[in-house]
C-alpha cells in the first residue's frame, strides 16, 4: 500500500478494467524465456490492485484470458491455466490482508474442474470483504457475456415467465455479469492497441477509454494514478449537454 499522501483527483472512477496487454513483447523485448513475460505480468498485478484500494476505486476487473485466447498455441494456453491457478493461490492471502473481494467472470465450462473449484473456493472464501472487489476475466468475451444474458430472458420467455415485448436494455443489463456491480468508468489497454478486444462491452458503454504504449509488465501505478487524475477532469456527458451536466452539479 503507498506510504505517502496521495494527491487529490478531482472525480473518482468507482469501476476501472484493465485488458493486461503486452506481455509477449515485453518477453521477447527482454529475450526471456517463452512464457516469462506472463509471468512477469502476473507481478505487476499485485502494486495496481493496492494503489486502487488506496485510491478507495470500488471495483477492478482485468482481462486475464479472453474467449478468443484459447486460439493460441496449446504450450502457452496450458502455461496460461497454470499461472491462473497460481495467481488465485498467490492473492487469497492478499485478499483476507485487505478485505477485498475476489470474484470470476467468464465461460467456466471452457476451465478444467480444479481451476474451477478453485475460483469457486475463492469466491465463497472473500465473499464477506467489502473493501473492494477484485475481479478477473477468465475464459471471457463481451459477446459471449451478452449472449448468454439473451439466453436466460429467452428460457424466462419459454417458461411464460415474461414476454418477448418485455425485453428490453434494463433487463439485459440485469443478466449480464456483474450486473450487481457499478458499470465500468475506466477502460484501460496497455500494450500500444487501440481496440478494446471484444471486453466488457455492455459494461464499458460509457465508459472513458485510455490506451498506453506501456507493455503491462511495466505499468506502474504512476501511470495508473495520471489516467485517473485525467479521468477526473473529463466531462462525462451521458447523452447529455455540458450545460445541462453543469447546472445538476
Amino acid at each position: 500500500m503507498p506510504n505517502a499522501p496521495l494527491p487529490p483527483i478531482l472525480s473518482l472512477p468507482q469501476h476501472i478494467a484493465i485488458i493486461m496487454d503486452g506481455n509477449n513483447r515485453y518477453g521477447k523485448a527482454h529475450a526471456l524465456q517463452a512464457g516469462a513475460g506472463h509471468i512477469k505480468g502476473k507481478d505487476a498485478l499485485d502494486p495496481i490492485v493496492e494503489y486502487c484500494l488506496a485510491r478507495g476505486v470500488k471495483v477492478l476487473t482485468v482481462f486475464a484470458f479472453s474467449s478468443e485466447n484459447w486460439a493460441r498455441p496449446q504450450a502457452e494456453v496450458d502455461l496460461l491455466m497454470r499461472l491462473l491457478e497460481s495467481t488465485i493461490h498467490e492473492q487469497m492471502p492478499r485478499m483476507n490482508k485487505y478485505q477485498i473481494r475476489l470474484r470470476f467472470i467468464g465461460d467456466r465450462s471452457m476451465l478444467n474442474s480444479d481451476l474451477q473449484a478453485l475460483m469457486t473456493d475463492a469466491e465463497n472464501k472473500t465473499a464477506h470483504f467489502d473493501k473492494m472487489t477484485l475481479v478477473i476475466a477468465i475464459s471471457y468475451g463481451g459477446q459471449w457475456d451478452i449472449a448468454q444474458a439473451c439466453q436466460k430472458l429467452a428460457m424466462q420467455v419459454q417458461k411464460g415467465e415474461l414476454a418477448p415485448s418485455d425485453i428490453n436494455a434494463r433487463l439485459i443489463g440485469q443478466n449480464v455479469e456483474l450486473a450487481d456491480l457499478p458499470d465500468v468508468d475506466m477502460l484501460i489497454r496497455t500494450g500500444g492497441e487501440w481496440r478494446i478486444s471484444n471486453f466488457l462491452l455492455w459494461q464499458s458503454a460509457y465508459a472513458e477509454l485510455f490506451f498506453t504504449k506501456t507493455l503491462w509488465p511495466d505499468f506502474t501505478p504512476d501511470e495508473l494514478g495520471e489516467m485517473m487524475a485525467e479521468f477526473g477532469n473529463r466531462e462525462r456527458r451521458f447523452g447529455k449537454t455540458s450545460e445541462q451536466v453543469q447546472n445538476e452539479s
